[in-house]
């Protein structure tokens, strides 16, 4: 029998608030255990929550970024059960009346593009951390984390295989970073993903018992669990067992997904509406004043860079996958007017630099103008396409301007006919045998000429202008 999977995310993203949900404590990670927390973190007795205005507006860019309609009145709840790292008892999130609804992203796999809906997009507060001793028996609670603002986007379960699931989570991913409402970060937990999966025969429409996979920190993990989850389930099944509805476990090391627990229902954490925190009212002209802060999305900017750039798609691609690396190659563009040869630079040496030493372009102190500059100079035959991969290393480890390590380095283009002519008259003449073999119609030699010149001239010598005289010289 053959059998398709059915799988929904729910996906969680910490705002990049500098303060928390429901108090004044700072976000920020790695800070000391246990220093940012008080009394409402805790949920001591007799304090109060106040929730953080921008928490609201961030909620609202995704849904509006992501298609959802924005509902005018919704409410907090509290989520109640047991953990070590929830010290309140109970979790304040968001459930019978969430924010946002009914939204939807595309997705493209081998051309094909697909309509994956968004079920719900809801706020709510993230709990603590367990620190377990590798040494001793015991584990720490970090409550650092605690009312840490999330937002939880829930997919419909409209994804049929691991790889559409992977690459709806990069979409989700793109879309938050480039709102710059959440860093993206998955090592550091801002961005993390359980699944819901499940297996049923191929045609057929009821959904088999699912499956929630946790403890997957990277796009490949995501990718990895899942196709391991369907084999086991159908392996299962195929056995004349029966799957069990489950949360399980991405164990990395080993490859496998384990079980971890029953998988709860809404109905076991028992929600009801927070008694210290009034409903949420959002006015159209409220969400009119977030949707005119919107960015230019990345499926947008790809397809106008395609349009007014022209260059192809695979670039397009590459270049819009980070906010910030797209702003720095229109901001050369633009000052070059050479679209294809900026990309040319930026996906091969810059990124290659940065990934070499794991930085983000924002971090890069080679200016887009700089490289503007260099593309320039190697246009105007001031330097040659060789000596342009020398100066924008020195660039990009200096930050100084192209002209100017140019200058430094005596690395300007030799253009001058008369200085070349002489150069390959005097290498001709070094090299009798090589010029008779050349003439006898060993075309090949002519390249042992060419590195003859560009060995003399240190490779300044202009390379077109090279070619063009050998050939003349060389043929008497």
């Amino acid at each position: 029998m053959e059998y398709e999977a059915v799988i929904g995310l729910e996906v969680h993203a910490q705002l990049l608030t500098d303060s928390k949900i429901f108090c004044g404590c700072s976000t920020r990670f790695g800070a000391a255990p246990n220093a940012n927390a008080c009394p409402i973190c805790l949920g001591m007795p007799g304090v109060l929550p106040v929730l953080n205005r921008k928490v609201v507006e961030f909620m609202m860019k995704m849904a509006l970024a992501t298609n959802c309609s924005i509902n005018g009145q919704n409410v907090f709840a509290r989520k109640n059960y047991f953990y070590p790292d929830l010290p309140k008892g109970y979790q304040i999130s968001q459930y019978a009346q969430p924010p946002a609804e009914h939204g939807h992203i595309d997705i493209e796999i081998n051309g094909d593009k697909k309509r994956i809906g968004i079920t719900r997009i809801h706020m709510e507060e993230d709990a603590g951390k367990l620190v377990h001793d590798e040494v001793n028996p015991s584990s720490y609670v970090d409550v650092n984390r605690c009312g840490v603002p999330l937002i939880e986007i829930v997919s419909e379960p409209d994804l049929r295989s691991a790889e559409e699931a992977a690459t709806y989570l990069r979409r989700l991913h793109e879309i938050l970073v480039y709102l710059e409402i959440c860093d993206g970060n998955m090592q550091e937990g801002s961005f993390r993903c359980d699944a819901n999966v499940s297996i049923r025969p191929k045609g057929t429409e009821p959904f088999g018992t699912r499956a929630e996979l946790k403890n997957m920190n990277s796009f490949r993990n995501v990718q990895r669990a899942l196709e391991y989850e369907i084999k086991r389930q159908q392996y299962i099944l195929e056995g004349g067992g029966q799957v069990i509805q489950e949360t399980r476990l991405w164990d990395d090391s080993q490859g496998v997904t384990l079980s971890m627990r029953g998988k709860e229902e809404a109905h076991d954490y028992r929600y009801f509406p927070d008694p210290d925190l009034v409903p949420i009212e959002i006015s159209d002209g409220w969400i009119e004043d977030v949707r005119k802060t919107l960015p230019e999305l990345p499926l947008e900017k790809r397809e106008r860079f395609i349009r007014d750039h022209g260059i192809p798609t695979y670039d397009a691609g590459v270049l819009t996958s980070n906010r910030a690396l797209a702003d720095y190659y229109e901001e050369a563009v633009r000052l070059c007017g050479k679209p294809k040869i900026v990309s040319n630079w930026v996906m091969g040496d810059l990124l290659r630099f940065l990934n070499e030493e794991k930085r983000d372009i924002r971090e890069c102190i080679l200016k887009p103008s700089d490289l503007a500059e260099m593309i320039n100079l190697i246009e105007n035959r001031t330097i040659s396409g060789k000596i342009a991969k020398e100066v924008f290393e020195d660039m990009y480890r200096t930050g100084k301007a192209p002209r100017r390590i140019i200058d430094e380095k005596g690395l300007v283009q030799i253009t001058d006919e008369e200085a070349l002519k002489k150069t390959i008259g005097e290498i001709i003449t070094a090299n009798p045998a090589q010029l008779e073999q050349y003439r006898a119609g060993k075309e090949k030699v002519f390249g042992f000429f060419v590195g003859q010149v560009m060995k003399v001239t240190k490779g300044k010598a202009n390379p077109a202008l090279v070619n063009e005289l050998l050939k003349k010289m060389l043929a008497g």
